[in-house]
């Protein structure tokens, strides 16, 4: 802030945060598949840069043989 600016203007002023807040909505991803097929979507979608490795569940069974599912919660900015 410079000496002539009060301190409301400048910078620092106050904005109407509401009209420029950005807007985020959270959905789900599921994969299933086996373990192998898991692992290599997640390590896929973090070379991507979608996805950290490690914000995805632990492999949960389906009931089904040789098959998982993985569940990626993610928070996405809409413009």
């Amino acid at each position: 802030r410079t000496m002539f600016q009060g301190p409301n203007q400048g910078a620092n002023a106050p904005t109407d945060s509401a009209a420029e807040a950005p807007r985020f909505e959270t959905g789900r991803h599921l994969v299933f598949g086996s373990p192998a097929y898991i692992r290599a979507t997640i390590k896929l979608l973090h070379v991507l840069h979608y996805a950290e490795a490690n914000d995805w569940s632990r492999p949960l069974p389906t009931g089904r043989p040789n098959e998982v599912m993985a569940i990626l919660t993610k928070k996405v900015r809409l413009d």
